[in-house]
């Protein structure tokens, strides 16, 4: 008698996503002690007493970060397990700043904080795989650039900072770039990862680098123009430099061609000297960063503050409650890294600059994971986002590079930052967590929606059978 084959057994159990959530688990639960702890120490600095709304705030940070975890738990199984507790980390020290600083802002933060988790779980539910954006991709383009010159609208665009990129409609202020960055990377990665191998391929010569076509080439010209447009514009150096940095970087992953680095490189560099010549605001922020001093009872003042509050923070800081960050101009939002400075001194920015290393690592070991080209290049261009922006306002605070009006991620005070980064982040753990079951690291199952399409199919049928 001929012997039955014997069924396979999958080459894979539940044993390293229940690992990986339990690791989350365990980094989530110590990064709201962390932030629970700041904020007991913060008040004590203060007001020499515990704070009254210690059970309320402890309730409120737990049921945040549970409610994230059992999110991530359910739906992104197989998720890198660093990139949810430290982000939870970055917001939770934040908050704690801007609590210190203001109990208004610390309200309103609370508020946009419930609304990026509520867009944290739904952009995880509703984007079951990462190919499901890249049918999106000329939407993404048209969405991007939109609300990357929406500021630029009579009647609804306005200056805030000295920079206009803030939009008002009726009750509600946002920087629509904040979205505008997710969606151009979604544009990007899908548009690199069909063009790639016609864009590698040059056909001219020139000063020893091989250029495309010209109509190849033409993507990165459109965003240099959108780049200078918007930091002429706008007056926003930052945003500027942000995305056309995010094209350049994804462009060279995409094509392993030196080449494009320099030609944006050179791009950028010839359009901000144009600027720098022909205006003012331009030539305004340079002089600032290079000659404070010389103004610091007007323009200079804020940077000048912010250093001395970074010296006054010495090795091991004055202790949470215990500096002035209300002598810093826009300690909640621009300068919350100057505030932190001042109270954890270099020892407590080292910790949070090493948060910031782990999450832009994590980020990057997801692209590198990544097993399909649009996954991989979309995790590049969101990690860059976070990395770039990260540089680009320490930076400004240590007069590495012009001051902007970007925001922190997950720290500074802003709805439209927040909620736009935990997008990015849900976005980011949907491409682990596809990786993952791509590799046969975690059982590969049914979506949510793939198993109510599946009840409807079997309900449909037994209603035909019966019939």
């Amino acid at each position: 008698m001929q012997q039955q084959p014997q069924a396979l057994q999958p080459p894979f159990d539940n044993t390293l996503s229940r690992a990986r959530r339990s690791v989350e688990l365990g980094l989530v639960l110590l990064a709201g002690i962390i932030t629970a702890s700041a904020y007991v120490l913060a008040s004590l600095g203060e007001r020499a007493s515990m704070p009254a709304r210690i059970v309320p705030f402890m309730v409120f940070v737990l049921s945040l970060l549970v409610v994230t975890h059992v999110v991530v738990r359910f739906v992104a199984r197989g998720a890198d397990p660093l990139l949810l507790p430290t982000a939870a980390l970055l917001h939770g020290l934040g908050y704690v700043m801007i609590a210190r600083l203001s109990d208004h802002w610390a309200g309103l933060q609370a508020t946009w904080s419930l609304v990026g988790v509520a867009a944290f779980a739904l952009t995880l539910f509703f984007v079951e795989r990462p190919s499901d954006l890249q049918n999106y991709q000329y939407t993404s383009l048209a969405l991007g650039l939109g609300l990357l010159l929406l500021p630029m609208v009579p009647g609804i665009g306005f200056t805030s900072g000295g920079a206009r990129i803030w939009v008002n409609i009726g009750p509600i202020n946002f920087q629509p770039g904040e979205f505008a960055k997710i969606l151009l990377a979604i544009f990007f990665a899908s548009y690199l990862g069909q063009h790639r191998t016609q864009i590698a391929r040059g056909d001219k010569k020139i000063l020893g680098y091989t250029l495309p076509a010209l109509e190849h080439l033409a993507p990165i010209l459109l965003a240099w123009a959108v780049s200078v447009v918007v930091m002429v514009g706008e007056k926003d150096l930052g945003s500027s430099l942000l995305f056309f940095t995010l094209f350049v970087v994804m462009l060279w992953i995409a094509t392993e061609r030196t080449s494009f680095l320099v030609v944006g490189v050179g791009l950028f560099a010839g359009g901000a000297f144009i600027a720098y010549k022909l205006f003012a605001h331009v030539q305004t922020r340079v002089d600032i960063w290079l000659n404070p001093w010389d103004q610091y009872t007007g323009r200079g003042y804020q940077p000048i503050q912010g250093l001395f509050a970074l010296a006054n923070g010495g090795m091991g800081g004055t202790g949470l409650g215990l500096g002035d960050p209300a002598a810093i101009p826009a300690a909640h939002n621009d300068f919350i890294f100057a505030a932190l400075g001042e109270e954890l001194g270099l020892l407590g920015t080292t910790a949070v600059l090493a948060a910031f290393v782990l999450l832009v690592g994590a980020g990057m070991r997801t692209a590198l994971r990544a097993q399909k080209e649009f996954d991989k290049l979309l995790a590049t261009g969101l990690t860059t986002i976070v990395a770039v922006q990260t540089f680009i306002i320490i930076g400004g605070v240590l007069r590495v590079v012009p001051l902007t009006g970007v925001t922190l991620p997950f720290m500074s005070y802003g709805g439209s930052s927040l909620v736009a980064n935990y997008v990015l982040l849900a976005i980011l753990i949907r491409i682990s967590d596809t990786t993952a079951r791509g590799l046969h690291e975690v059982p590969d199952e049914a979506s949510p929606s793939e198993r109510f399409a599946a009840w409807r199919t079997r309900k449909i049928k037994v209603k035909a059978d019966a019939s």
